[in-house]
C-alpha cells in the first residue's frame, strides 16, 4: 500500500485551504485508483452556513473530494506531474445519506476509462461502510 500524507498530497494536487478536501490517502496506483480519508470536524468552514442548526456536509463539496482523490490517481503518473486534472462532467450521481461532524469519509475513485487528456472515474464516498455517495466523473488534464 502507498500512503500519503498531507504535504504529499499538496505536491501532486494544486488544491489548498480551505479548498483541499481530503486529508490523506491509504492507498493509490497511479493511473488505477485512490483511497482516501477525509476527517469531518465541526469546524469546517461550510458548516456556518449550511444548515447551521443541524450541520451537514454539502453534498457538492463531497463530489468534489471524491474527484480531488481520482485527481492524485492521475496526477500521480509521471506524465501527469505538474499538471491540472479539471471536470469533465458528473453522471449518475446519487445521494444516499448525510455527512456530519465527527464523520471519517472514506473516498474511493476507480479510473475506468482513459484515452489521451481525458478519463472517467467510478467514484464513492463512504461512513462506516455506508455508500453516501456515487458517481461517474469525467476528468481533463491540462
Amino acid at each position: 500500500m502507498k500512503h500519503l500524507d498531507i504535504n504529499q498530497i499538496k505536491e501532486i494536487i494544486p488544491h489548498r485551504h480551505p479548498f483541499l478536501l481530503v486529508d490523506y490517502i491509504e492507498d493509490y496506483e497511479p493511473g488505477q485508483f485512490a483511497v482516501g480519508y477525509k476527517c469531518v470536524t465541526y469546524r469546517e468552514d461550510f458548516f456556518k452556513g449550511h444548515f447551521p442548526q443541524e450541520p451537514v456536509m454539502p453534498g457538492v463539496l463531497t463530489v468534489e473530494a471524491l474527484a480531488q482523490v481520482g485527481a492524485v490517481a492521475i496526477l500521480s503518473k509521471e506524465e501527469n506531474k505538474g499538471k491540472i486534472a479539471y471536470f469533465g462532467g458528473i453522471n449518475k450521481c446519487k445521494f444516499k445519506g448525510k455527512i456530519v461532524p465527527g464523520d471519517k469519509v472514506k473516498l474511493e475513485t476507480k479510473i475506468i476509462k482513459a484515452k489521451g487528456p481525458m478519463g472517467i472515474g467510478e467514484a464513492t464516498a463512504s461512513v462506516d461502510g455506508k455508500v453516501v455517495v456515487s458517481a461517474e466523473l469525467t476528468f481533463m488534464v491540462g
